[in-house]
């Protein structure tokens, strides 16, 4: 038996507070697939595809639940709360840890900075009096208290967010069955399922424009990954992680495909149109009074929601990063209450840098930066799929034990949904507005490579030397 199956062979203790309950695990993991990219994103995502557009969730959902049984298999090997970055260190280099855990790191950041800028915007549209820097930095420190505290007030908050976008979503659902059934408000003379295809078909717009919108559908889904990072403080990892993963189809058939089916059943999709949100529209349609009120607050949910999971991952991943000597030692420290409250102080920060930024730049250099999000996210997939791939090879032959939630079809999935983002990089490429994403991708790359070859030099004892099935750190 070789030393890294005598590792991996216990759960390891990594002096986090086990504080995450079933429920907050659960409205995480839920939470986590329905973001600001649902709400804001899929109104643009509809006027390019039509009704076909529930198809691309679909398609892309399919997709996003390989990903996660593959990473469920990996959780369930080794729960450890460095997951992506641990796993890649593990199944391919310490360079691939290094890389994965900063780039993750990174997205959150960026992220956070977004959606503090985002929220602030919403804020204006109730209080326009009030600076938007204000209500930025007001956002920044109540969530910043909040992870600071402890975990469990951590998975509370989110726990309610999840609960307000959960919710709106199936109010909607509800109410515009209502409509299509009894016909009542202003939009039931209009309203039918034959809005599907009755407006120049299924695919107005050509297969070729629906696939286009797979890169902004695989946008609306990031986060969903986040409940692996959970993993180190779930009260019962072995029990809580696959249920939340297993349930992962149904949160996509009601949440996306079931709620873009009744939206685009009542209204017919040429109504739609980019910078709006359809959940908006759709309410102003049915006629629901004060209906941008309501959406608003509900996308103001989901961007708080975003930036308090932001500030939580950022933290845990830096921690990951400097148990391993990839980043300062300061990062590795847990404060009195258990949380690693330097790594999310520095994150916390940065993200508050963003917002000022964000007040002066134009928006044109708002979109480089929100497009980092894109394209690190794409990534921790990818390193996700890969290192199941590697892990099930081991298994396969015997080198590692084997997990008890196996992802169904082996490394098959993992191969197809593989593909699949590098199909979806290869449609980023060739859009000539999304692929600045690349550039920057390109420029971050770069970056690290610098990063690798300086900790290289501090760290002469950091050699990989190829096991069994896995590079190793020794030294």
């Amino acid at each position: 038996m070789t030393s890294a199956q005598v590792d991996t062979e216990k759960a390891p203790e990594e002096g986090y507070e086990r504080g995450l309950g079933s429920r907050q695990v659960q409205m995480i993991a839920i939470g986590g697939a329905i973001g600001v990219g649902l709400f804001m994103g899929a109104g643009a995502n509809i006027a390019k595809a039509g009704p076909s557009i529930i198809l691309m969730y679909a398609l892309a959902g399919v997709i996003i639940f390989f990903i996660m049984r593959a990473l469920g298999e990996l959780l369930l090997y080794r729960p450890v709360s460095g997951s992506f970055a641990e796993y890649a260190r593990e199944f391919l280099g310490p360079f691939f840890g290094f890389v994965t855990g900063w780039t993750y790191w990174l997205m959150w950041v960026v992220t956070g900075m977004a959606e503090l800028t985002a929220a602030a915007i919403y804020i204006h549209f109730w209080f326009p009096e009030i600076p938007q820097w204000v209500s930025a930095l007001v956002f920044l420190v109540v969530l910043f208290g909040v992870n600071l505290i402890s975990v469990k007030i951590f998975g509370e908050v989110e726990f309610w967010f999840s609960m307000v976008k959960v919710t709106a979503i199936i109010g909607m659902i509800v109410i515009g069955l209502g409509v299509l059934t009894l016909g009542f408000s202003d939009a039931g003379d209009t309203a039918s399922v034959s809005n599907l295809w009755a407006h120049d078909g299924f695919f107005p717009n050509g297969i070729g424009s629906s696939l286009m919108t797979l890169q902004g559908v695989m946008f609306a889904y990031l986060a969903v990954e986040l409940v692996g990072v959970t993993a180190g403080e779930s009260e019962n990892p072995e029990k809580t992680l696959p249920k939340a993963i297993n349930t992962l189809p149904w949160r996509i058939i009601v949440f996306y495909v079931g709620a873009l089916l009744v939206i685009l059943s009542v209204v017919k999709w040429t109504d739609f149109s980019a910078g709006e949100s359809p959940f908006v529209h759709a309410f102003g349609e049915i006629g629901i009074p004060l209906a941008a009120g309501i959406v608003n607050f509900v996308v103001l949910t989901a961007a708080l929601s975003s930036c308090n999971s932001g500030m939580y991952s950022t933290g845990r991943m830096l921690r990951d990063l400097a148990a391993n000597s990839e980043a300062p030692q300061a990062f590795g420290k847990l404060n009195a209450r258990k949380t690693p409250a330097v790594g999310i102080t520095v994150s916390v920060a940065l993200m508050g840098i963003g917002v000022v930024l964000n007040y002066v730049v134009p928006e044109k250099a708002f979109l480089y930066v929100t497009s980092v999000a894109t394209a690190a996210g794409i990534w921790t997939w990818m390193m996700i799929l890969v290192s199941h791939i590697r892990y099930r090879a081991a298994v396969d032959a015997g080198r590692l034990r084997a997990s008890s939630f196996p992802a169904p079809g082996g490394a098959l999935f993992s191969w197809v949904a593989l593909l699949f983002l590098i199909g979806v990089t290869c449609m980023i490429a060739y859009d000539k507005d999304a692929r600045v994403c690349l550039y920057v991708a390109a420029g971050w790359a770069v970056a690290l490579g610098v990063g690798w070859a300086f900790l290289k030099r501090r760290n002469p004892q950091l050699t990989e030397r190829r096991g069994d099935t896995e590079f190793e750190k020794v030294g």
